[in-house]
């Protein structure tokens, strides 16, 4: 089998094995908006006017599960509620996010009231119809035009299962239909997170309060999420103390992210990059017109709508320099544009001392997401004196980026989970800022 194929083959293996069910893109109701040919229900439409306080509830409602059982106190592993709420973007603007809140049905056995998990998604792509809330109730989407996979799912029901409430942000633009996702913009995607944990709180259908311990869950674009959110938390949420954060695998410098992706499996990333930076800074955009030809305009507003099933069938492998009138790669363009270092230079994750303790956990054979510049955060964090537990997870190379970058995710996942539960129940964590100099 193809490289391509067999990697989506693997994603979508996972998601049947957890009970999603592969279904036709949904016909597009009058109301909506459709995306590659999914109905986009209107929920995810935002109103005209925002209200004013960051994590404000601007709308809710019942958000059913693909896998939900009946039990004797409601439906296992819980109840869900689809969520809208107000945040605060890169710009200082007023943005309308979506995303989920879950009400376990199991009982919370540790120590203190139920504790709350904001769960920052991995990529799940640019188009509207990738968000994590709706794959939630879709897992696995199939269609001609659309491949999406709800694997950040996993997490959420073990988290349900030890009796954890979770609230999962889509972050800015992504499910909410007014914008286009701003792909690993660390101050969007950091207030998501913290804005998820304050609708969370507001819901009258939730058991979490102010005084519930929260805790950050993220990997992979949600590492560089919840890492920022730790980081900003001080500043921007004072409310919201972290109990623990665990950043996983996190895209800390885009500098040398971009460098990686570049040829691989998840070369479509950069498209996502791309777009996301021109909307957040829209004097980028001569540099970008002057640079980009016409395949590369068209391969971004491709990917603009598309998931990440989408995108490693469609560009998995590509070059960016078929994307350049220069013929240059887009790192190279990067290194000889300051417009273009600086804005990068911003999105950098680690100058900043983290709030709570937090756990980064990397795959050393890690090629996509690099295991040496999310290493470089711990270190950084280590030096501004933070409470950091360093995890390199090692595994042999696999041959693919694509594998040597998710499997961690997979082999990692209970021991991340157990680390933070032991931090919501209010257990000490052991850092290893003394001994990560010495460790490859």
């Amino acid at each position: 089998m193809p490289p391509r194929p067999r990697m989506l083959a693997a994603a979508v293996a996972a998601a049947l094995a957890l009970g999603a069910q592969a279904v036709p893109a949904a016909a597009a109701d009058p109301a909506t908006e459709t995306s590659r040919g999914v109905g986009i229900p209107a929920f995810y439409t935002p109103p005209a006017e925002l209200p004013g306080a960051d994590g404000a509830l601007i709308r809710s409602e019942p958000l059913p599960l693909a896998l939900s059982l009946p039990g004797l106190d409601g439906p296992l592993p819980g109840r869900a509620t689809r969520l809208m709420y107000k945040s605060t973007d890169a710009n200082g603007e007023p943005v309308a996010v979506t995303g989920a809140y879950l009400e376990p049905a199991a009982k919370w056995r540790g120590d203190g009231p139920r504790p709350l998990v904001a769960v920052a998604p991995g990529t799940m792509g640019q188009g509207d119809q990738c968000a994590a809330s709706m794959g939630l109730e879709h897992p696995l989407r199939l269609s001609s035009r659309t491949v999406s996979v709800g694997y950040e799912n996993l997490a959420v029901y073990r988290l349900l299962l030890r009796g954890v409430a979770v609230v999962v942000t889509d972050y800015a633009g992504l499910g909410a239909t007014d914008r286009l996702h701003t792909y690993v913009n660390r101050v969007d995607e950091a207030h998501a997170v913290l804005d998820a944990v304050r609708a969370a709180r507001a819901l009258d259908q939730a058991s979490v309060t102010s005084a519930s311990p929260v805790g950050l869950y993220g990997y992979s674009q949600g590492g560089g999420a919840t890492a920022a959110a730790a980081e900003l938390q001080p500043s921007y949420a004072p409310d919201v103390p972290l109990a623990g954060t665990y950043a996983g695998a996190p895209p800390a410098d885009l500098t040398a992210v971009t460098e990686a992706i570049d040829g691989s499996d998840l070369a479509g990333a950069l498209g996502w990059s791309l777009n996301g930076f021109l909307q957040t800074e829209p004097e980028l955009r001569p540099v970008a017109d002057r640079y980009l030809n016409d395949a590369g305009r068209r391969a971004l507003e491709d990917l603009s709508t598309m998931c990440i099933g989408d995108a490693l069938f469609g560009y998995g492998g590509d070059e960016s320099t078929d994307w350049t009138t220069t013929g240059q790669s887009v790192s190279d363009i990067i290194r000889s544009e300051p417009a273009l270092r600086d804005f990068l230079a911003e999105q950098r994750i680690g100058s900043l001392r983290p709030a709570g303790p937090v756990r980064v956990a990397t795959g050393v054979s890690d090629n996509l997401v690099p295991h040496d510049q999310a290493r470089r955060l711990a270190a950084d964090w280590c030096a501004k004196d933070a409470e950091v537990s360093y995890v390199p997870v090692r595994l042999p190379d696999l041959g693919s980026g694509l594998l040597n970058h998710v499997t961690p995710l997979l082999a990692d996942q209970g021991r991340a989970l157990a680390w933070l539960t032991d931090r919501l129940s209010g257990k000490p964590a052991d850092s290893t800022c003394g001994s990560l100099p010495e460790q490859p």
